[in-house]
């Protein structure tokens, strides 16, 4: 027996080994094209579209080659640099999901529309800056604070970025953005999202004791006239009468969802909610009932009668006939 007891791994962890080298091949590319369209000034042909996935690729040097290629898979393989995608400056869409990137950069692709790097190491978002890009997946990575260059991607219209290490929302004020996915981060802090005036849905959803620890909806502004669905579920969001008023700003929200918060805990909790936010149609997915507006209707006004709501209020009629 030997006098130095192996190390041992923990139920449920996964010892991660050095990948094997394995290089791509002229031959295996040849195989995984597919989808023959006219290019060029269209008096010629090429296969457009190539499907890598899930091969333990660790090299892809020889991929540079195929500068015609559109539509590239490269999900499921051990890569740690897309470095020789720089001259497929045609791509469409890339999928690197899976891999072990530590960055998504890419010189500017001109065309790319659609980009996936969710479940890699990447830590930063620099370097992500085609034009034409409306789709961005960042899931499941290791990103700390976003930076991205609004001008650079103004087209950007879905943002996911579900699983990283966020603390709060800055750099992420992108104006042609209509739908962010932010759950499971560890934000506390919601900021520059003023700047997203064409926002239409927004997750912050937490899960669990350690991410998104928002407590305070500071943040939200009238210059968001266009989102309709906001998901805190799970946050800590504990003192319900004067966190809901941060949001009456928003003139088209539509569904808000506050289950599993400590508000969502309180005595009147939805009355409490629709009185504040009349155009509200959804809480935590279930539809306010005639009889939930009238309840809200006659809180409000004996709030009033006892003096409870200033009569300078400019929602001061916002339930009276």
């Amino acid at each position: 027996m030997s006098d130095v007891d192996e190390p041992q791994i923990e139920e449920g962890e996964e010892e991660e080994q050095e990948p094997v080298d394995c290089k791509l091949t002229e031959q295996t590319c040849g195989d995984s094209l597919s989808l023959l369209c006219k290019i060029g000034n269209g008096l010629s042909h090429a296969y457009v579209k190539m499907n890598l996935q899930g091969k333990s690729l660790t090299d892809i040097s020889i991929i540079s080659a195929f500068v015609h290629v559109r539509y590239l898979d490269l999900s499921a393989n051990k890569l740690d640099s897309l470095s020789p995608l720089s001259s497929l400056t045609h791509l469409l869409t890339l999928k690197a999901d899976n891999n072990r990137l530590t960055s998504a950069a890419l010189p500017q692709m001109p065309y790319l529309q659609k980009a996936s790097f969710q479940n890699n190491k990447i830590t930063t978002t620099e370097g992500i800056s085609h034009p034409l890009l409306e789709v961005l997946n960042l899931n499941n990575n290791q990103i700390t604070e976003a930076k991205f260059d609004a001008e650079a991607l103004r087209k950007l219209t879905v943002l996911e970025m579900r699983g990283n290490q966020l603390t709060t929302t800055a750099g992420l004020g992108l104006p042609k953005l209509q739908r962010l996915y932010l759950g499971e981060n560890i934000i506390t802090q919601i900021c520059d999202l003023d700047k997203c005036v064409a926002l239409k849905i927004l997750h912050l959803r937490g899960n669990g004791e350690t991410t998104n620890q928002l407590e305070s909806l500071d943040g939200f502004s009238k210059n968001m006239v266009a989102l309709q669905y906001l998901n805190l579920r799970g946050t800590k969001i504990s003192a319900l009468k004067p966190e809901i008023k941060k949001i009456k700003c928003l003139p088209m929200l539509r569904g808000l969802i506050l289950k599993d918060t400590p508000v969502s805990k309180e005595e009147e909790y939805r009355i409490e909610v629709i009185m504040n936010i009349r155009n509200l149609e959804r809480l935590d997915k279930d539809i306010f009932t005639d009889e939930e507006r009238q309840e809200a209707q006659e809180l409000y006004r004996q709030r009033e009668e006892e003096g409870k709501l200033s009569e300078n209020n400019p929602d001061g009629a916002m339930f009276l006939d």
